[in-house]
């Protein structure tokens, strides 16, 4: 076999043009027998990692059989287009110096450029490409003689790292190419050697690259032309096939050898030094180690139990191993600096297994009330970083991320990236455009797509679409679709990973402006980051943090009382009760409608019964089967099976079944004899098994373990069976525990201050389950009052007003006004005084433009003066001066306006005026107006009441498809009584798939169905009603074009009406759907 080593390598993540996986790439290289292969995206090493984790990947799959891994040695390096030069040059760094150098080149060109893109010039490679094997792809056909004086001028500057690269083209005259490249190789004295320019690892990928060309250029395939490869020849090839074509030029085949020789630089090869975070000459560990120290005084002001104690001095001693403190500190830092500016916040995941990080103030679980494994968080064997997790209000996040720049500034900080794949919808456009689908085509198509499915159409959705899956084109479509998905398409930014360094950041990984201003972001994600082992802060957003936040603030203007996080009243039995009876909109993690129709079945009393709650209802249990089992044995049905001592120990908490990940580790430990590091290693296997391939050995070595400790195979077998059904959705049980206190405040919030809580939750959208019609409604169902949006009596904000019975009402604010700029709102408060008489003196007194009046009218926000709906935008739509004349001075001073008598709008019209303008209305539900049209829908309300087959009819206000349900979907359905659980097997679906995917209307006829308090509708046939919802109000509405007083008055169909039914009811009632 002919030795060769593959230096030009393209990706997909040069996007839209490398037509194969990193990983693919790396895997096809080996079984090819390659010495080596160069990964070389165009400006980019963002592929690189990937291709290192695969290479990891199959040499610990070879180890675990027996078998020596000959592999083929990856060469990380990147592809340089310059912006003053038709040379483009393949860098490939020979040692961790010249790896630096590449990184700091490629950021300098990122930084310089908007997102996406990368000015580098000849002077810039020039500075910084000491210590690279530079192969150079002078442009095809060879001709002008500029380019000729870039080689020589780079060659001049790096004697012995240059090289002229010889890439076939495949066209049938690749002799005649390479013996010009000869020429010029010997005219310029730079060697040749032979490069691939490979874009494949098969060339079954020639259409698929194709297809992206065409995306990339916006054509279809037909007009392509010669931007089409003439064959699948850009693949991987073996040594044999490329000394056939380099017959006469051996010598540049063995150069790819001795090349890849010299680039001895390696992935694992880079250095991670975390910032010091010593203070005033106290070094980090013994700053740690003090602040512990002072946190077991605060949060134990009665003394800490000696368990917590002893706890604290194992946990910092191997802090002290590991060299961790600093990012403690780090994260300690971080979060003093958000309580320092009352932004609230919380730590969750796995760090909430640390009682440092308790006693740091970085989480806020006492240690004592959850079950704690260090090892799942810091593991001496494993050497990985730990992992902290720290969420703060959504609202105020920006202040964090922006102090972390400003700290350790932008060479030393950056957020990980997020790789963006194709996915089913974004496939079927693109590919479908590509492929010359019509648009009305590919939109059904996309439209009957569930939420982030990752699957090509199948033939039933073909010919729902009117295609024929017969035809070649689009079973071809279909092909490249599904070879589509999972591709990436373009870097985006990380929620909040960071990852900050003591050196320079750009020395590891190159840095890239964020399409969001002040970001800068780095090429690699959190896979990425953990492969490498580095460590990453995240810096999470979380909406229920500020509407905690907001409520607290409230209750201290109402009720002055201060609360925080760790002072809300524990174990109230009061919120138990209300949880039980699953009356829990809004609540934090337990308002979904799988949630709600569990709290009645799990009956929570106590604190770590919500931590069972949050963690059972996950893919994670249910796919293990652990929830009925759980549940009956909760409830008595079941006996709790005697596991023996040491089960018990881990399992008695949960009756003997495992929810949580810390329980599958701990079974590893008690029951198969792991060591705890085994276990943990067992925990990410299982979340990369169905990826990787990789728990076979596990299971073997699990259930072998149980059997030689007296287990029983049959219960050995069903207990990793549980522990596999955990997959990557399991919690653990501290992450569980974290967000459990959350539910607990928001449920004590809603229970004791459902007013405060509801215009809390108003004023932190968007966020949560629910919109804010469903909010505002279950507020008034429980007793609070809300008043309409006011001219004289809203803020930006929704806010608390007195009543004169001592209770609390809460009104509407601008924000819900559709179209309101906050800053027409903050002027409009602000000039005030004491009310505003009518319209124009809300125009002369705020400055704002008239069409902000013209809103504020929409959203009947003038009632208060006595002005309706029609009125007051008849007015407002008078103000013609292009920008306010304070000039004429007092109020009433501008010249009065004819009246107009102006019909009155029926309260259908009403409605939906109040749906466009705030997308609630405290008016009436519209199926109170559609209610007489439909005689045979029973109302929500009499569910409960009801058996056997009814018919239903409700605005659909969330649907749900879990990809553990099996196909199932789950509707929540509205109307003027109630809601109601509806239930779509899969058969069910398909049959009515555009109602179910697209209906806002729905009538569901089916049978009832009951599990204790728990009803649900089992849907038999469901029709779409939305063209009913555009009946409730064929009112006139006063449009711009309107003529003036004295001129016919032209009817218009309401702004902002879609075009079709379905479209309108969209926009007018959409609902949230989760997948």
């Amino acid at each position: 076999m002919t030795a060769y080593a593959e230096l030009c390598v393209t990706s997909n993540f040069t996007f839209l043009t490398g037509a194969s996986h990193p990983e693919e790439l790396v895997k096809r290289a080996t079984e090819l027998g390659l010495k080596a292969i160069a990964i070389t995206d165009r400006n980019s090493v963002a592929g690189v990692v990937r291709a290192f984790s695969a290479l990891k990947e199959l040499a610990r799959v070879a180890a675990d059989a027996g078998q020596g891994a000959d592999l083929s040695r990856l060469i990380p390096g990147a592809r340089l287009v310059l912006t003053d030069s038709a040379v483009e040059w393949v860098a490939l760094p020979t040692d961790l110096a010249a790896w630096s150098r590449l990184t700091r080149l490629l950021s300098l060109g990122k930084r310089r450029a908007e997102k996406g893109s990368c000015y580098i010039g000849l002077a810039d490679l020039e500075e910084w490409g000491r210590g690279m094997i530079l192969i150079a792809l002078p442009p095809d056909p060879l001709e002008g003689v500029g380019f000729t004086e870039d080689l020589r001028r780079i060659a001049s500057r790096f004697t012995g790292q240059c090289f002229l690269g010889a890439a076939p083209v495949y066209d049938g005259q690749d002799q005649e190419r390479l013996d010009r490249l000869a020429e010029l190789s010997q005219s310029i004295g730079l060697p040749k050697v032979a490069v691939g320019n490979v874009l494949m690892h098969r060339s079954n990928r020639r259409p698929l690259a194709d297809v992206l060309t065409c995306i990339r250029e916006g054509c279809t395939i037909d007009a392509i032309g010669d931007r089409r490869l003439a064959n699948g020849e850009h693949r991987l090839k073996s040594g044999d096939e490329l000394a056939r074509i380099f017959h006469r030029y051996p010598a540049a085949l063995r150069r790819t050898v001795e090349i890849a020789d010299r680039c001895v630089f390696r992935m694992d090869q880079l250095k991670y030094q975390y910032p010091d975070e010593a203070r005033d000459g106290e070094p980090a560990q013994t700053r740690l180690a003090r602040l512990a120290r002072e946190g077991l005084t605060w949060r134990y002001p009665g003394g800490a139990p000696p368990k917590i104690v002893s706890r604290v001095e194992k946990e910092l001693l191997l802090i002290a191993e590991v060299e961790y403190a600093p990012y403690f500190l780090t994260v300690h830092d971080i979060v003093s600096f958000a309580r320092s500016r009352g932004i609230l916040c919380q730590g969750r995941g796995s760090a909430a297994n640390s009682v440092v990080c308790y006693l740091l103030g970085i989480t806020e679980v006492p240690p004592e009330s959850i079950t704690l494994i260090f090892e799942r968080f810091i593991s001496r064997e494993r050497g990985e970083p730990p992992d902290i997790d720290v969420d703060f209000e959504h609202e105020r996040r920006e202040e964090v991320i922006q102090w972390i720049y400003e700290r350790y500034t932008r060479d030393r900080a950056g957020l990980t990236a997020v790789v963006i794949h194709f996915r089913s919808r974004a496939a079927i456009r693109e590919v479908g455009k590509v492929m010359g689908l019509s648009q009305d085509v590919v939109a059904r198509l996309s439209g009957q797509i569930w939420g982030w499915s990752s699957s090509a159409p199948g033939e039933d959705r073909l010919r729902d679409a009117g295609l024929n899956p017969e035809d070649r084109r689009v079973a071809l479509a279909v092909r490249l679709i599904g070879e589509i998905i999972g591709f990436p398409r373009h870097l985006s930014q990380h929620v909040g990973g960071f990852v900050i360094t003591h050196g320079r950041l750009d020395e590891l990984c190159p840095i890239e402006n964020a399409a969001m201003e002040d970001r800068t972001v780095i090429e690699w994600d959190k896979d990425d980051i953990d492969a490498l082992g580095l460590l990453k802060v995240d810096i999470l957003a979380l909406g229920m943090l500020t509407a905690i936040r907001k409520a607290f603030s409230l209750i201290v203007d109402h009720q002055q009382q201060e609360l925080t996080l760790a002072n809300v009243p524990p174990e109230d039995g009061q919120v138990y009760d209300m949880l039980c009876k699953a009356d829990a909109i809004g609540v934090f993690q337990v308002e979904s409608r799988a949630q709600l129709n569990f709290l009645p079945r799990m009956q929570p009393r106590k604190f770590y019964d919500l931590v069972c709650e949050v963690a059972i209802v996950r893919p994670g249990p249910i796919q293990g089967g652990m929830v009925h089992p759980f549940i009956n044995r909760r409830q008595g049905r079941e006996k709790v099976e005697d596991l023996g001592p040491a089960m018990m120990e881990v399992l008695g908490r949960t009756y003997g079944v495992p929810l949580f990940q810390e329980q599958a580790m701990q079974i590893a430990v008690v029951a198969a004899g792991f060591s705890p590091s085994e276990a943990d290693r067992l925990r990410r296997s299982l979340a990369t098994f169905k990826r990787m391939g990789t728990i076979g050995g596990f299971r073997d070595r699990f259930v072998g373990g149980m059997l030689e400790r007296g287990y029983d195979a049959d219960f050995a077998a069903r207990c990793f069976a549980q522990i596999e059904g955990f997959g990557s959705y399991g919690f653990p049980e501290s992450h569980a525990a974290s967000f459990a206190r959350l539910v607990y405040v928001s449920a004590w919030l809603k229970r004791h201050h459902q007013a405060i809580f509801t215009c809390a939750l108003l004023n932190a959208q968007p966020m949560g389950f629910y919109a804010p019609a469903q909010l505002v409604r279950d507020a008034r169902d429980h007793g609070v009052e809300v008043r309409p949006v006011s001219v004289n009596h809203s803020v930006w904000d929704c806010t608390i007003e007195p009543r004169a019975d001592g209770s609390l009402a809460l009104r509407l604010g601008f924000r819900q006004v559709k179209g309101m700029r906050e800053e027409d709102a903050v002027w409009i408060a602000a000039a005030r005084g004491n009310g505003y008489p009518d319209v124009e003196s809300v125009w002369r007194r705020a400055g704002v433009w008239p069409d902000a009046l013209d809103r504020l009218a929409e959203a009947d926000g003038f009632a208060g003066l006595g002005l309706s709906r029609r009125d007051a935008l008849w007015q407002a739509r008078a103000l013609k001066a292009p920008k306010p004349l304070p000039l004429f001075g007092m109020d009433g001073e501008g010249g009065a306006e004819p009246v107009v008598d102006l019909p009155r709008m029926t309260l259908g019209q009403e409605v939906i005026e109040d749906y466009l303008s705030l997308r609630l209305s405290l008016r009436a539900h519209p199926m109170e107006i559609l209610r007489p049209g439909l005689p045979e829908s029973l109302p929500a309300e009499r569910l409960s009441v009801a058996k056997g087959r009814v018919v239903l009819t409700g605005l659909v206000i969330t649907r749900q498809r879990p990809g553990t349900a099996s196909g199932v979907v789950f509707l929540t359905l509205e109307d003027e009584t109630g809601t109601a659980n509806v239930v779509v097997w899969r058969k069910v679906y398909e049959a009515f798939r555009p109602a179910v995917v697209a209906g806002r209307l729905l009538r569901v006829t089916g049978r009832i169905e009951r599990d204790g308090q728990v009803v649900h509708l089992i849907a038999e046939r469901i029709e779409d009603l939305s063209a009913r919802l555009s009946t409730i109000g064929h009112q006139l509405r006063i449009g711009a074009e309107t003529e003036r007083a004295g001129e016919t008055v032209r009817p218009t169909r309401t702004a902002g009406r879609a075009r079709h039914p379905r479209e309108q009811a969209k926009k007018l009632f959409p609902s949230r759907d989760f997948h």
